[in-house]
């Protein structure tokens, strides 16, 4: 398991590098749970990075204006799909995106809170990952502040989906050897919770921000926090190195 880190700028993208983040997302928390950051920001978080790090970036929600894809060098890109219940050819384009696109690798997001999303469900999407093996599925939520639907203001991924649900998601990703991502206002807490489905990658904002608030700066010493818990979480045997 590693820890992917969302960060606005290349002073975050150091800190989280410092922080011992394995991979590094790039978006912008303003503009939504996938908010697309601006071209030259983008370039700048990419170079700061040197290739020391995979890289990804959030490029919004399908159901809007799809931009190209940015010219700099990412290892994953993803798409949020609130409102294609309405669309009902994302599936056809996703799927055509995948088979030829290579680099950056597409990232299928399903959204936890589908329903307040009006996206589709978590398991049509992860219907259409294993029809691709190799491709790799983030569970994020999109409604941040669900405050009118949850009755909570920042309802997590488990506020969605019951643990043991989450548990079985990340066991059929691995026998249909799709790589997954868990997110989704995720805290340490959830983080504990949750370690032992054994995603892929935790992936994290808020949780290492100022004040635990995903429009606050990210901090070095939070996401050495979260590394160093993820790390002794993993069975000594397992250990490489």
């Amino acid at each position: 398991m590693q820890l992917l880190v969302s960060v606005r700028s290349a002073e975050e993208a150091r800190a989280a590098l410092e922080g011992g983040a394995a991979v590094i997302d790039v978006k912008e928390p303003s503009r939504g749970s996938l908010g697309r950051a601006d071209a030259g920001v983008i370039r700048e978080i990419t170079a700061a990075v040197g290739g020391r790090r995979p890289v990804s970036a959030a490029l919004g929600e399908w159901a809007d204006e799809v931009g190209s894809i940015p010219d700099v060098d990412l290892t994953f890109v993803k798409w949020g799909l609130a409102g294609c219940r309405r669309i009902p050819d994302w599936r056809r384009d996703l799927a055509r995106l995948l088979e030829k696109q290579a680099r950056p690798q597409p990232v299928l997001v399903a959204y936890a809170d589908w329903q307040c999303a009006q996206a589709p469900s978590v398991e049509e999407v992860f219907a259409l990952a294993r029809e691709h093996p190799g491709s790799v599925m983030l569970l994020d939520t999109h409604c941040k502040d669900a405050s009118k639907v949850m009755g909570k203001k920042r309802p997590t991924v488990l506020d969605w989906l019951p643990a043991a649900w989450v548990f079985d998601l990340c066991a059929r990703c691995r026998e249909s050897e799709v790589r997954i991502a868990l997110a989704g206002s995720l805290g340490a807490a959830q983080i504990r919770e949750l370690h032992a489905s054994r995603p892929n990658w935790f992936a994290v904002r808020g949780a290492v921000c100022e004040e635990g608030n995903r429009q606050g700066a990210v901090q070095a010493e939070k996401v050495r926090q979260l590394v160093e818990m993820l790390d002794s979480a993993i069975p000594t045997s397992m250990r490489v190195g």
